[in-house]
């Protein structure tokens, strides 16, 4: 079975990108990073891509003015299989979701439905659970459909929420948890025949 190949879409730190990178170098993880891209030429997602001699992209760099096409036609070019969203703060475009259906996801600091939808990321997610008063947060990694977060949900952790909790000390607690259950679910993807996208033969 040849290689998941995957990219990376992310706005800014690039922790998960980290974490998937990270996790495709130990032996038999049957995936590898072979694209990054960003809409933030400062993100730290591409300075990591860069260091690690990974390809990357800046979407203002592209030469198409339509992120949409940009994004789809990068992915094409590296025969990517599998699209991973993380802390990607726009909507993935139609022709995208279009050539790539069923292989883009999106891991998501919450235990979705609760808390998704527009301006939930970051910050904002992890103070919208404590004012609500959840007993529990988590993480939630699942398909990436046209609305924010609406997509069918694949796998999901807990996290609990515990007293004396700012949004900044659950979202510590969340993002761990992120980096261990995104590359959970890509492993379980590039080794389950079942789960696994279909993978177009490779020029």
């Amino acid at each position: 079975m040849p290689e998941l190949r995957v990219a990376v879409i992310a706005s800014h730190n690039g922790s998960n990108l980290r974490a998937l990178h990270q996790a495709s170098l130990v032996a038999n993880a049957r995936f590898c990073i072979v694209l990054v891209i960003s809409n933030n030429s400062d993100s730290g997602a591409l300075r990591y891509a860069r260091d690690n001699r990974i390809p990357a992209r800046h979407l203002s760099g592209c030469t198409h003015d339509d992120p949409d096409e940009a994004i789809r036609a990068a992915l094409v070019e590296h025969a990517v299989d599998l699209v991973v969203t993380a802390g990607y703060l726009k909507k993935i475009g139609p022709r995208t979701r279009s050539e790539f259906a069923a292989r883009i996801i999106n891991v998501h600091p919450a235990l979705l439905p609760r808390h998704g939808g527009p301006g939930m990321y970051g910050r904002h997610v992890h103070q919208a659970v404590l004012e609500s008063g959840d007993l529990v947060s988590g993480v939630s990694v699942h398909h990436v459909s046209g609305e924010y977060d609406a997509g069918q949900v694949i796998a999901q952790v807990e996290v609990p929420v515990r007293s004396g909790d700012t949004a900044e000390t659950l979202g510590a607690r969340v993002l761990e948890a992120e980096h261990t259950l995104l590359p959970d679910v890509v492993r379980q993807i590039a080794h389950d025949s079942t789960a696994r996208p279909a993978i177009r033969a490779h020029p």
